[in-house]
């Protein structure tokens, strides 16, 4: 299985969160190939710039930023697939059918298509509006 991790499941392995710990050992046993998108990094860095902002130099931002770099060192030992020009084709043809989902979401599903990859998300309200994407929840 060729499985890409939303910004959800990754997040959520970044965090340490019983959650988390239960998708690793779900991945591990499932032998699947773990991928991500470029999205995910762009997403999870906006989320951490912006909670790093909101703290006041001290305990807090140190906590932050630690727990920062643990989100980097993770993307780091997964393979991060582009949005390319395979995946930009997807991505046009889904808003031309006029696919009602987020921008980051639908680029996100044109990266699956392009990679014939089931996603892993949280998100099936919006992911199972996309023809032709396998998605799966395995976090609840």
């Amino acid at each position: 299985m060729f499985a890409v991790l939303d910004t959800n499941h990754f997040s959520e392995m970044a965090r340490h969160s019983v959650r988390g710990a239960s998708l690793e050992r779900r991945l591990s046993a499932s032998g699947a190939q773990v991928f991500t998108t470029i999205v995910t990094p762009q997403e999870a860095f906006e989320g951490w710039f912006t909670l790093i902002n909101r703290q006041s130099a001290g305990r807090e931002q140190i906590r932050a930023y630690a727990q920062f770099q643990h989100c980097i060192t993770l993307l780091m030992k997964l393979t991060i697939l582009p949005f390319d020009g395979e995946a930009a084709e997807h991505f046009h043809r889904l808003q031309s059918e006029r696919v009602r989902i987020g921008t980051m979401d639908l680029k996100i599903a044109a990266i699956c298509l392009a990679h014939d990859a089931t996603l892993l998300t949280r998100n099936l309200v919006d992911f199972e509006k996309v023809p032709g994407l396998r998605a799966e929840n395995w976090l609840d």
